[in-house]
């Protein structure tokens, strides 16, 4: 059995939890100690049930919190060694320094299977997920500015989704970010608008999908009933079936399987 939540999604932090067995996992950590341990009350969790932290790149909002947190107790923790050249190698004294992984090569962690796969991101070698206990796939997408053949590949057949719907593109255009910030967002390397996820929803292979979840939405340029209707439209189903992990108040636990 497999489930997943998130602690909170958007651009002010990012922090999944993926367990399977005896194995929970934090997917990023972008907010700080206090904020990510209160959090992780709201899902009965505890510092000490990680046993691992799993960093997608090197962006605050995903990564804020990671090297704080793992130093308080004791976690290791896993990224691509791109992303390991952007930090400071001191900021995991405890640890010796994060266990580096090839953003190609699945590896595991417990009771998890853990795929890695690199999305096309502003970050030195960004890279999302697939985590699965064997029976189950959920797949785990955010910050990517276009799908590739390979996402295809990793994502199609999977029987729960954490999808990006970043922005509506309408709205990030009539929006209040200047034009260099719309470029970046809006661009190849910045973040799926709720359009290209919906477009990337159709070409897959849905027919074990149980569970579709938009995440990363943006504050500004997005609303959650644009995403769900969005995903929704290509899916055929209720926009009500679609969940959304908000930025406050996170996601609560989804079990897969």
């Amino acid at each position: 059995m497999l489930r997943f939540s998130s602690l909170g999604s958007g651009s002010r932090g990012n922090a999944t939890l993926v367990e399977a067995g005896n194995t929970c996992v934090m997917v990023d950590c972008g907010f700080s100690v206090s904020e990510t341990q209160r959090r992780l009350v709201r899902l009965g969790k505890s510092p000490g049930d990680i046993h691992a932290i799993l960093v997608t790149h090197e962006h605050s909002d995903h990564i804020g919190g990671v090297a704080a947190f793992a130093r308080r107790f004791g976690i290791p923790v896993w990224m691509t060694a791109g992303t390991s050249v952007m930090l400071n190698a001191t900021d995991f004294p405890s640890l010796d320094g994060p266990v580096r992984f090839d953003g190609h090569t699945p590896f595991a962690i417990g009771d998890l299977q853990v795929t890695p796969f690199p999305v096309p991101h502003d970050a030195r070698e960004p890279c999302q997920f697939v985590l699965s206990d064997g029976a189950v796939r959920l797949g785990v997408l955010t910050d990517t500015g276009s799908i590739t053949a390979h996402i295809h590949q990793q994502l199609t057949g999977c029987q729960a989704l954490l999808l990006e719907c970043n922005h509506d593109a309408a709205m990030l255009a009539d929006g209040p970010y200047p034009p260099s910030l719309k470029q970046r967002v809006g661009g190849r390397l910045g973040h799926l608008s709720n359009h290209q996820a919906a477009e990337l929803l159709a070409a897959l292979d849905t027919s074990q999908l149980t569970h579709l979840v938009a995440a990363h939405l943006s504050d500004k340029n997005n609303r959650s009933e644009l995403a769900r209707q969005a995903l929704a439209d290509a899916l055929g189903c209720d926009p009500g079936w679609i969940g959304v992990a908000d930025q406050t108040e996170g996601l609560a636990w989804r079990q897969v399987g």
